[in-house]
C-alpha cells in the first residue's frame, strides 16, 4: 500500500460481520442520497468491503437487494451443501449469480482510493489491496470467505487468501498509520461490544494445522479486535474518530429473517443522518 499521507487525511472504515452488514448498507445508502462523500480513502473488511464497493460503484440499493433477496436464496446458505462437504455460505454461487443478474460496477468503484482488507493464509498477516477493475470482485470474495462457513480459501494473483476480519476486523489504526487524521468507523456491533469468542479463538484454529500462521492469527483475533475498539474510544492526540454503531442490532452473521434485516437497514439509514451531523461538527 503506497504511503500517500497528503491525500489520505479523511478516511472511512467499514467493519464486516456477514448479514450484520445490512446496517452499513443503510448508512451508505443514506450517504448516497445526500451526496455526502468527504472521504479521501476507504477501507472495507469482508461484508464492509462489499458494501463500500457497491456504494463507490454508484449502485445504491444493490447491497440491500443482496441481503434481502439474493442471499435469501436457498443456494447461498445451505446446511445440505455443508453436510455434503460443500460451503455453508456459498460465495462461489453468489458471485456467479451477481455477475449475471446485478454486476458490480468495478470500473467506477476502483476510481477512489479503496482498499480491501484480506488475510494472507500462508503468512497470517493482513493485506490491504487497492481496488482495480480486473481483480476487485475476486478480492471481495476472498475478504468475505470466513473459514468453515466457506470451505477452503480463495486464490488471487498467486496468494491464498481468507476473510480480512481474521487479521484486521476494523482497520482504523491502519487508516491512522497511513496519515488519516479524521476517521469515520461504521461498526456492525452495538456500542460497548467487545469480542469474546471461544469458538473463533480456541476451537476453529484447530482445523487449520496445515497453516500454522493462520492458526496463530485466529488465536490472536480477539485481542486485535478489542485493541481496535480501544483505539476508537481513545485515539492518539491529533486524530479524531467518529464511531457509528447501531443502537440495536438483532441481525446475526447468518440471519435470514426479512423483518429483522429491514429493521437494521432502516436503523442504518437513521444512523447515516446522525453520522453526517457528527462529521460536520468535527474540526
Amino acid at each position: 500500500m503506497p504511503l500517500l499521507k497528503e491525500k489520505f487525511k479523511k478516511a472511512i472504515v467499514v467493519e464486516g460481520g456477514g448479514m450484520r452488514g445490512i446496517f452499513a448498507a443503510g448508512v451508505l445508502d443514506h450517504f448516497y442520497e445526500m451526496r455526502f462523500d468527504p472521504f479521501d480513502v476507504y477501507y472495507g473488511v469482508s461484508a464492509g468491503a462489499c458494501n463500500l464497493a457497491s456504494h463507490l460503484g454508484r449502485q445504491p440499493g444493490r447491497n440491500y437487494r443482496c441481503y434481502t433477496k439474493y442471499m435469501q436464496m436457498p443456494e447461498f446458505f445451505s446446511k445440505a451443501k455443508f453436510f455434503r462437504g460443500g460451503h455453508y455460505m456459498d460465495l462461489d454461487w453468489l458471485w456467479n449469480y451477481l455477475e449475471t443478474n446485478e454486476t458490480l460496477n468495478v470500473a467506477e468503484a476502483s476510481k477512489k482510493h479503496f482498499y480491501v482488507t484480506l488475510t494472507d493464509v500462508r503468512t497470517g498477516k493482513p493485506l490491504y489491496v487497492r481496488a482495480n477493475p480486473v481483480t476487485l470482485a475476486d478480492y471481495l470474495k476472498a475478504s468475505s470467505s470466513l473459514p468453515l462457513l466457506y470451505r477452503g480459501f480463495v486464490g488471487v494473483e498467486g496468494r491464498l487468501l481468507a476473510d480480512g476480519g481474521i487479521t484486521d476486523s476494523i482497520p482504523v489504526e491502519t487508516a491512522a498509520r497511513y496519515g488519516s487524521k479524521k476517521i469515520m468507523v461504521l461498526r456492525s456491533r452495538v456500542d460497548g461490544y467487545v469480542k469474546k469468542s471461544f469458538t473463533e479463538t480456541h476451537l476453529l484454529p484447530q482445523l487449520f494445522r496445515k497453516y500454522p500462521e493462520l492458526r496463530r492469527a485466529m488465536k490472536e483475533r480477539e485481542e486485535r479486535y478489542n485493541k481496535s475498539i480501544e483505539f476508537i474510544k481513545n485515539p492518539p492526540k491529533g486524530i479524531e474518530v467518529i464511531e457509528i454503531c447501531p443502537v440495536t442490532m438483532n441481525t446475526g452473521r447468518t440471519t435470514k429473517d426479512l423483518s429483522i434485516l429491514n429493521d437494521d437497514y432502516n436503523e442504518g439509514k437513521r444512523a447515516g443522518r446522525r453520522a453526517i451531523d457528527r462529521w460536520r461538527e468535527m474540526k
